[in-house]
């Protein structure tokens, strides 16, 4: 059965082949062909973190498919101590085809990938974010007409995001470098399992962000305190201040280079205005692509052809 709850996971062929199907789909769609292959599939969503891109992407992509979508709170789900977990995977298996958790643990999302007897996918946790790393390398292709041997520069906190781009990257041949203040950087053991999957990956960190964007294709940024870490914001945003993606550090970085963020964007904060709106940006495209991506992952677990 396959899962996607990390990119750590999975094999560069089945990274490949997701970017693939999404693409196909993508160009179907695009065409006003939206084949039924998942007609009569149900998906299940369960989220204990609020989402805009995450659920409508699933969703409409499920709805695309020729399939339809169950959403289920914290709460519905009773995942909150009325019956034992495993019990609660099995039963939302039962009437499930698949099954995406928005988690604070990940642990959750393998315990489901275990118990539930259907293919798991990985809306986010507090560990990684592989949707939205492979929606990002899509992203990438499409706007640069490549993948292999470009650098992806993040700029910011060492979280669940740029874990999964470092993978994305180890999968996909391209370069990864990080700009983050001291103790915000990617931790050592998992920057020595990356090694160890991903022998060729270039991966580099700086304290510097000015020096972490030099030679880059493209810049990403994410919020500097993700859910769960609000009581942090204040503090986060003096320790933060001078990693900005801004003109003047989109300039370092070259002419060329493109702009991606995740979203939600907190403006004036870890980006400006300028770099959101400017002519650089391919925000709104990676925005739309989650759907695409959803599709060509939705497809791969269920083994579908297109």
């Amino acid at each position: 059965m396959r899962h996607l709850t990390s990119l750590n996971e999975i094999r560069s062929a089945d990274v490949r082949e997701i970017l693939n199907l999404s693409s196909e789909l993508k160009t179907r769609w695009s065409q006003g062909d939206r084949p039924d292959i998942l007609k009569g599939h149900v998906l299940t969503q369960i989220f204990e973190k609020p989402s805009l891109r995450t659920r409508l992407s699933f969703e409409a992509a499920m709805d695309h498919l020729g399939g339809s979508s169950i959403f289920l709170g914290r709460k519905d789900a009773g995942l909150e101590g009325r019956e034992a977990q495993s019990d609660v995977a099995k039963v939302i298996g039962g009437y499930s085809d698949v099954i995406v958790l928005r988690t604070f643990s990940q642990q959750l999302i393998d315990d489901f990938a275990k118990y539930s007897g259907k293919p798991v996918v990985n809306g986010l946790s507090d560990d990684s974010h592989p949707c939205q790393a492979l929606t990002d390398a899509f992203t990438i292709g499409e706007a640069l007409g490549r993948i292999d041997g470009v650098k992806l520069a993040y700029i910011g906190d060492g979280n669940n995001v740029a874990v999964s781009l470092a993978e994305v990257c180890g999968h996909l041949g391209m370069a990864f470098s990080i700009g983050a203040p001291e103790g915000y950087q990617l931790k050592p053991a998992f920057l020595k399992s990356l090694k160890k999957k991903f022998p060729k990956l270039e991966v580099e960190q700086f304290a510097d962000p000015q020096a972490a964007v030099r030679g880059a294709d493209v810049v990403y940024t994410d919020v500097w305190a993700s859910m769960g870490q609000e009581e942090e914001k204040d503090s986060r945003s003096k320790i933060f201040a001078n990693y900005q993606v801004n003109a003047r550090l989109m300039k370092s970085a070259g002419p060329k280079a493109k702009f991606m963020h995740c979203l939600p964007a907190r403006r004036g904060l870890e980006v400006t205005d300028e770099v959101v709106d400017g002519p650089r940006s391919i925000v709104f495209p990676q925005a739309e692509n989650r759907m695409h991506v959803a599709k060509g992952v939705f497809v791969w677990c269920l083994e579908r052809s297109v």
